[in-house]
C-alpha cells in the first residue's frame, strides 16, 4: 500500500494568537518545559486513535502520543466509557474503593518484581518514593544513576541527565552535574554518576562506594537519551554487582513499563529488580504512577517507618483508566503488543530504507514500540556521550520539516508507537519521511 504523503499545514494563524496570548500568563507560554518549541507550539483540540486535530484544523499523525502514555491511541473507547461512569460516581474520596484492589492485584500479577505496590500520580514522585525507601532499607545515603538516564525533575535526581560535556567529568567516572538552577545546595553528594553499558566502570565506581551506595536506578532501555539498549550480558552483571555490594537495584520504567510487554522492561529482558517505577501507559492517559517491589522493601511502609502520602493517590477516575487499559493490553493474549511490535519494526524498516535511498546516514535502533532515528553514520549509541555526538541539530530540522507534513514526533528523535497505528498510518508517514529526505 502506498499513501501520498500530507500537504503542508493549511495555516496556524489562531494556534499563533493563542502562544501569544499565553506568554502573557503562562511562564513561557508553556505548562512543561518539554512543550517548548522554537516555532508555533501545538494547540491541540481533539484526538482519535493515532491522530489528532489542532484549534487550525490541520490533521497529525502522531507519534509523540502524550511522551508515550497513549498506547492505546487517542480517546481509546474502553477509557473514555470507565472514566466517564466513575466522574459520575465521585472525583476523590480521601478514603479506599475497590477497583485500586483489583489493579494492584493486576500489575502485581503482571510484573515480575511487584509483590507490593504503591500509586503516585507522576513518576518524579514515585522515584522519590523508591529512593528513600532504599535509604531506610540500607541505612546507606547515596543514590547511584548512569549518565544520560532521567529520573525526575526533582532536586535529588535532576543530575547528569544531558549535561555539558566540558562539566561531565572523564567518560569512566562522570560527576554529577545539576540539570538547572536552584537545585539544592549539595545534593549531589547524595548521588553517584556511572557511564552507561560499561560493566567494569560500574564495578570499579561501587568498590571506590563500598558501603556507601543504597541503590542502583536505572532506565532498563535507555529512552530519555535515545533508545539505547543494555550490551547482551550488562543487566545481569549490573543485578549481580548489586547483589556482591548489598546495594538494591530499582529500574525507573516510567516509559519501558506496559510498553515492551506487560510486566515491562524486567519481563521483556529476562531480569528482574528489587524495585521499579512505573507511569505513562499504565493507565493510558491519565496521571498514574506506581510504584513496585520486593515485600520485604515495600513493608517499611506498611509498618509505618517509611512515610508515603498523596492526595491523588488511587484517584478512582485514574484508577478506571488503568483498569481499562490493562485489560485492553493483555485482552486476546496480549493481541495489542503483537501490533506494537509489528507496527513498528515496519516503521523502522521503512525510514532505513528512506534514508538509504537518499544517501542520508541514520541509525534506527528499538524495540519498535518505542525507537530512536539517529542522524549518524556510526553503527551502534551506546551511551550519552556517544549520543551526543549524533546530529542532533538535524533531527530539530526532521522533525519540524515532518511536522509540516502532519506527522508529529519528538525533536530529539524518539518515536512511540500505538496499537492504532496501522498500515495505512505507517505508509502515509514513510511517504512523508521519504519526502523530506528527498529534499535533503
Amino acid at each position: 500500500m502506498t499513501t501520498e504523503p500530507p500537504s503542508l499545514l493549511r495555516s496556524l494563524d489562531r494556534s499563533r494568537s493563542l502562544s501569544e496570548r499565553a506568554k502573557k500568563v503562562l511562564a513561557g507560554g508553556v505548562s512543561s518545559d518539554a512543550r517548548r518549541t522554537t516555532g508555533v507550539p501545538l494547540y491541540v483540540e481533539r484526538g482519535l486513535g493515532p491522530r489528532f486535530w489542532d484549534v487550525d484544523g490541520n490533521e497529525y499523525l502522531d507519534y509523540v502520543l502524550g511522551q508515550g502514555p497513549l498506547i492505546l491511541g487517542h480517546s481509546d473507547p474502553a477509557i473514555a466509557t470507565a472514566v466517564k461512569a466513575q466522574a459520575d460516581r465521585g472525583q476523590a474520596y480521601s478514603a479506599q474503593h475497590e477497583r485500586e484492589v483489583e489493579v494492584a492485584e493486576t500489575i502485581c500479577r503482571l510484573v515480575p518484581c511487584a509483590e507490593r505496590i504503591r500509586f503516585n500520580s507522576v513518576g518524579s514522585e514515585a522515584v522519590h518514593a523508591a529512593w528513600r525507601l532504599a535509604r531506610a532499607f540500607t541505612g546507606r545515603g547515596r543514590i547511584l544513576k548512569f549518565e544520560g538516564h532521567y529520573h525526575g525533575w526533582l532536586d535529588s535526581a535532576l543530575y547528569s541527565v544531558h549535561p555539558a560535556l566540558d562539566l561531565a567529568g572523564p567518560p569512566e567516572a562522570p560527576v554529577p552535574v545539576a540539570g538547572t538552577r536552584g537545585q539544592t545546595p549539595g545534593g549531589a553528594e547524595a548521588l553517584v554518576v556511572a557511564p552507561w553499558n560499561d560493566l567494569d566502570a560500574l564495578g570499579r565506581i561501587m568498590e571506590r562506594h563500598e558501603g556507601e551506595i543504597a541503590a542502583v536506578t536505572l532506565e532498563p532501555v535507555l529512552c530519555n537519551t535515545g533508545c539505547i539498549s543494555p550490551v547482551p550480558g550488562y543487566l545481569e552483571g549490573v543485578r549481580q554487582l548489586c547483589r556482591e555490594h548489598g546495594a538494591l537495584l530499582i529500574f525507573d520504567e516510567v516509559i519501558t513499563g506496559f510498553r515492551l510487554a506487560p510486566g515491562g522492561a524486567q519481563e521483556y529482558l529476562g531480569v528482574i529488580p528489587d524495585l521499579a517505577i512505573f507511569g505513562k501507559a499504565v493507565a493510558g492517559g491519565y496521571p498514574l504512577s506506581v510504584l513496585a517491589g520486593r515485600a520485604d522493601v515495600m513493608d517499611l511502609i506498611s509498618r509505618g517507618e517509611v512515610g508515603h502520602a498523596g492526595t491523588f493517590n488511587s484517584n478512582p477516575v485514574v484508577i478506571e483508566a488503568a483498569s481499562a487499559a490493562l485489560a485492553e493490553l493483555t485482552r486476546d493474549g496480549g493481541a495489542a503488543y503483537t501490533r506494537l511490535f509489528e507496527s513498528g519494526r515496519a516503521l523502522m524498516d521503512g525510514i532505513r530504507e528512506a534514508a538509504a535511498k537518499a544517501g542520508i546516514p541514520v541509525l534506527v535502533h528499538g524495540p519498535g514500540p518505542v525507537f530512536q532515528v539517529y542522524l549518524t553514520s556510526e553503527p551502534e549509541i551506546l551511551d550519552y556521550r556517544a549520543f551526543a555526538a549524533t546530529d542532533l541539530a538535524g533531527l530539530q530540522r526532521l522533525q519540524r520539516e515532518l511536522l509540516e507534513r502532519g506527522v508529529n514526533t519528538i525533536g530529539r528523535g524518539l518515536w512511540f508507537l500505538s496499537n492504532t497505528h496501522g498500515e495505512a498510518e505507517i505508509s502515509q508517514t514513510l511517504a512523508a519521511v521519504s519526502e523530506v529526505f528527498a529534499g535533503w
